[in-house]
C-alpha cells in the first residue's frame, strides 16, 4: 500500500492593504480560509504569518500571483513576487505561485449568493480568495 505524504500548506492572496491567508486539512485536499492580516509594516505583518507557520506547522507558502489576462507578469505581479520572495526567506520556507485571476471575484460571487455584502465584507473576500488560490494548487498536486 503506497502511503500518501501530506502537506502542510499556506495560501496568501497579498493585496496593497490586506493579505488573505488559507490554510489547508491534514489531508492537504481541502484548503479554507484562516484569517486576514491588515497589513502595516513588512516586520509586522511577517510576525502574523510566522505565529500561523509555527502553529500550523507550514511546509510551503503558496502566492497568488495576479497574471495579466494575456498571461504575462505586470508591475503588480512583479511586486508580489518580491515581497512573497521576502516573506519565504524570512520563513526559510519553500515559495510555490499559482494563478489568482479572477479569485477576487469568485469569493465576491461566493458571498453574493450566501446574501453577505462584498463591499461590506473586504476581509472575507480576501480570505476566500487565498482558499481558492490555495484549493488550485492542492488540486494541480493531485492530478
Amino acid at each position: 500500500m503506497r502511503r500518501r505524504r501530506f502537506i502542510s500548506a499556506l495560501g496568501l492572496d497579498i493585496g496593497r492593504k490586506r493579505i488573505g491567508v488559507a490554510g489547508c486539512d491534514g489531508t492537504g485536499l481541502i484548503a479554507s480560509g484562516l484569517t486576514t492580516i491588515e497589513r502595516k509594516s513588512f516586520d509586522l505583518d511577517l510576525a502574523q504569518l510566522k505565529s500561523l507557520v509555527q502553529e500550523r506547522r507550514v511546509q510551503v507558502l503558496v502566492v497568488g500571483l495576479p497574471y495579466s489576462m494575456d498571461g504575462s507578469l505586470g508591475k503588480q505581479a512583479q511586486e508580489i513576487q518580491k515581497l512573497a520572495s521576502r516573506y519565504a526567506g524570512a520563513l526559510q520556507l519553500p515559495l510555490e505561485y499559482s494563478d489568482e485571476r479572477l479569485t477576487s471575484f469568485q469569493a465576491e460571487q461566493l458571498l453574493q449568493a450566501q446574501n453577505i455584502s462584498p463591499s461590506r465584507n473586504k476581509g472575507l473576500i480576501d480570505r476566500k480568495a487565498a482558499a481558492l488560490i490555495l484549493q488550485q494548487w492542492l488540486d494541480e498536486r493531485r492530478v
